[in-house]
């Protein structure tokens, strides 16, 4: 469709849409959002952390070059490796690129499986205390000598909400997350609830894929061996060699696994099983996040599927329609 149906849709008079896509890891985001984009005009903002690192591609399954041409990308490979990015700080830089499209004419597409990012962006953040340095290096210490895990067991103690939408291996989030219960005295998930800055001046419409959840483990499993075949290994090993464990990413999903092969703590194979159970309970707390966010349009099967592709273009024609009738 060009201009002559969708161009100078977001005129001043009504507010712009904000098109959100949402959903588990491998359900197809990437590929309705191109459709989407290439259809309404669309630029794409990224919304899945480890994504934003430059450098780490292969168990990110980034866009590749020939999909980042098709349309306008944001917030990918923006960060170096030994970088990391608040939620706070990735919501203010995200509406920052929200307005440029907006002032644009285009429709924003935010795609990811960030949970807490994606709140942050549409909801804002409670004003959390302080950081105490001191008390992040001794949970950093404690990651170190007894994993991750550790954290996530102490968090599950202090809050168990909070808990249950932080993965067990993001040690950054955890460590934020211990550091606001402690410093606070409350729970985070009761401070979330209040003082937040939702963003303002836009109609939001949130679209989640729902493929079945047996095609959807399947497709996880695929996915994460080819990561293995394609040079998974041979990528991290090259990370750890330049940065070591300044590289914070190299504990997320794929990556850890593959750590975990060349510490000589797993054979290529159980690397492989891990990284797909991993990826699997990642897709599960997922969806039990998202479940939770209100307003949600569901689409059933794959974004690569033609159903979920035309019931999206429709819910998106009738909400950019929506918005050109209060223009006129």
């Amino acid at each position: 469709m060009g201009t002559e149906d969708h161009g100078h849709r977001q005129a001043s008079a009504a507010e712009p849409l904000l098109l959100v896509i949402l959903g588990p890891t491998a359900s197809g985001k990437t590929a309705l959002s191109l459709t989407l984009a290439e259809e309404f005009e669309g630029e794409i903002i990224n919304c899945d952390s480890v994504a934003m690192v430059r450098e780490f591609d292969i168990g990110t399954a980034k866009p590749s070059a020939a999909e980042r041409a098709r349309a306008s990308h944001h917030l990918f490979d923006v960060l170096d490796p030994t970088e990391y990015i608040t939620a706070g700080e990735y919501a203010r830089q995200a509406r920052q690129i929200f307005a440029e499209i907006n002032f644009r004419d285009h429709l924003p597409i935010v795609v990811g499986g960030a949970g807490l990012y994606l709140r942050a962006l549409l909801e804002g953040l409670f004003p959390g205390p302080q950081r105490s340095e001191q008390l992040r290096q001794r949970l950093r210490e404690s990651a170190a000598n007894s994993g991750s895990d550790h954290l996530y067991r102490i968090l599950r103690r202090l809050d168990r909400e909070a808990a249950n939408k932080i993965h067990a291996s993001d040690a950054p989030k955890l460590i934020r997350a211990i550091e606001v219960c402690l410093a606070s005295r409350q729970k985070m998930s009761d401070l979330w609830q209040q003082g937040r800055d939702p963003l303002r001046g836009c109609r939001i419409l949130r679209l989640g894929l729902d493929p079945d959840r047996a095609a959807l483990y399947e497709r996880i499993n695929q996915r994460a061996r080819r990561m293995f075949e394609t040079g998974l290994i041979e990528e991290t090993q090259r990370l750890q060699q330049k940065y070591g464990e300044a590289a914070r990413s190299l504990g997320s999903l794929g990556y850890k696994q593959a750590v975990q092969f060349l510490r000589g703590e797993l054979s290529r194979e159980q690397a492989v099983q891990a990284a797909q159970q991993a990826q699997r309970n990642y897709a599960k707390r997922q969806m039990t996040w998202f479940r939770r966010e209100s307003e949600v349009t569901w689409l059933r099967g794959f974004g690569d599927e033609e159903q979920a592709r035309g019931e999206a273009r429709a819910r998106v024609e009738t909400s950019l329609q929506g918005i050109r009738s209060q223009e006129r």
